[in-house]
């Protein structure tokens, strides 16, 4: 089965040449840096014209990557369907203008047969955009991919962390896809964001469930597997929607973080 777009057109552009060339000038706006790849990062999932330049920086991260295929694990919050658990879908690979990125399909399996949390419901993937806005930057920046889809519903994000951990092979990437505080003026966003970074940075996974962060239960799971690897974080770019709109009235916040091995 194959996931189609769901945003294209809306949150990115649809047509393949302009999503090229605006993915393409917002990763040339991030400087460049000599560090070796993270092991997993964060990124918002708004549209490009709010989030893409924050997002830039956490994909721009996985340069180094390029060319190696990496299985990408890809956690995301569930915005517009209610479920109980964690989805991987029954897609065998996701569609975007770019082209298809298939879905590792063997891993999926794995997690399946470990039973709940993990299930197979498309339901919650078709309206939702929070995995599939990350998809057109990891193409362009990684080329060659496969996926581990992972739309989190209602459920214990630090409980299924040590499952999802268990699952993880040398090489594999997490990118958790999240947005910050929604809709408030500008400086009370700052100042939650300020305490919700302060919490990721100390990975201080029960804290950030607390957050307001829409992504919050999969980047849990991140933070308490990044605890238990030893893995570091490290605050890339953080920014408002107050900064490209101008509108700072009601803003939400965005960051890039990466995550890296001992």
């Amino acid at each position: 089965m194959l996931r189609e777009p769901a945003v294209a057109g809306a949150f990115y552009p649809a047509d393949p040449e302009d999503l090229r060339r605006l993915v393409a000038r917002l990763l040339a706006e991030v400087p460049e840096e000599r560090a070796a790849p993270p092991r997993a990062v964060v990124a918002p999932h708004a549209g490009y014209v709010y989030s893409g330049p924050v997002a830039a920086y956490a994909f721009k991260a996985l340069s180094p990557l390029a060319g190696a295929r990496p299985v990408v694990w890809l956690l995301g919050p569930a915005h517009y369907v209610a479920f109980e658990g964690i989805s991987t879908g029954p897609f065998t690979a996701w569609a975007t203008p770019l082209g298809e990125v298939p879905v590792a399909t063997d891993r999926v399996a794995r997690l399946l047969a470990m039973g709940p949390p993990f299930v197979e419901l498309a339901e919650p993937h078709l309206p939702e955009h929070s995995l599939e806005v990350e998809l057109p930057f990891l193409q362009m920046v990684l080329g060659a991919l496969s996926l581990v889809p992972l739309l989190f519903g209602i459920t214990d994000p630090i409980a299924a962390a040590p499952r999802i951990r268990e699952a993880l092979e040398p090489g594999d990437l997490i990118v958790v896809s999240t947005d910050l505080s929604h809709y408030h003026a500008d400086e009370v966003a700052r100042r939650i964001d300020a305490q919700t970074l302060d919490r990721a940075l100390h990975l201080d996974a029960e804290g950030i469930l607390e957050s307001e962060a829409c992504g919050r239960h999969p980047w849990a799971a991140l933070t308490a597997i990044a605890r238990e690897l030893g893995w570091q974080p490290r605050l890339l770019a953080y920014a408002t929607s107050g900064d490209t709109s101008g509108d700072r009235r009601r803003v939400v916040g965005y960051a890039a973080l990466r995550y890296d091995a001992p």
